[in-house]
């Protein structure tokens, strides 16, 4: 087993004075794609703007064994996470290409950026035909491309996923999903997903968590929990 990139441990979050996780424990391994799934409020979001320090938190959140609970956003990208949101947060007035520049903007490594353009166009072709279009005038898909590969402009060690499947098409679906399957076997980039498609989270993820009403109700390897009919019923829906 991989050792932890992400240990979180004891996390509570708060949307002003109401608690939304209680509790939390969970972690993500070095080089793993894992899976925080569960129904909807269950508080798959907020765990990963937690992560990010987008909301109020109280316990342990470590990052390479380094706390990073109550850092600033920004600061906690500078450590190698980048997020793509729910809603995928596309500067839709800028083009293709400088959306793409944006995620490298905390970079020091200025004269590098240029070839990972072309890494990025590497993996989604669609975007380098777009470049210069507006991002506002690209299909659902391709903006979800588009989210994915700015955050990957950042280089960083652990990409937070939320919700990339929704609104999409089932091909243009599976065509993100090989590629973020390929990111992490090729970029040795880790990978923590919130899915409501549980089919589809449990096929790319090796480990999973399950969340309920805030609280991680269950861990374990991905083949464990696809496996067992009980818990895919209870929790899933499947």
């Amino acid at each position: 087993m991989s050792e932890a990139l992400l240990t979180v441990a004891g996390l509570d979050a708060f949307y002003g004075p109401t608690q939304v996780l209680h509790g939390c424990g969970f972690t993500v391994p070095e080089s793993g794609i894992t899976a925080l799934l569960g129904p909807n409020g269950a508080g798959k979001t907020t765990a990963l703007r937690a992560i990010c320090g987008m909301v109020r938190t109280r316990g342990d959140i470590r990052f390479q064994g380094k706390p990073i609970g109550g850092l600033k956003t920004e600061s906690i990208a500078r450590q190698g996470i980048a997020h793509v949101p729910d809603g995928r947060g596309t500067f839709l007035e800028l083009t293709v290409e400088e959306n793409l520049r944006l995620g490298a903007y905390i970079r020091r490594d200025s004269r590098t950026v240029s070839t990972d353009f072309e890494r990025m166009y590497g993996y989604f072709p669609r975007l380098k035909e777009r470049r210069r279009q507006q991002a506002g005038t690209l299909s659902g898909g391709e903006q979800q491309m588009l989210a994915i590969g700015r955050a990957l402009m950042l280089r960083p060690k652990l990409l937070l996923l939320d919700e990339p499947s929704f609104g999409l098409a089932p091909l243009v679906v599976r065509e993100i999903f090989e590629i973020m399957r390929a990111i992490n076997r090729d970029e040795n980039v880790s990978i923590l997903l919130v899915e409501q498609n549980a089919a589809l989270a449990l096929d790319l993820a090796d480990t999973t968590h399950l969340l309920e009403t805030g609280r991680v109700v269950m861990s374990g390897r991905s083949e464990t929990v696809r496996n067992d009919e009980a818990i895919r019923r209870a929790y899933l829906g499947l």
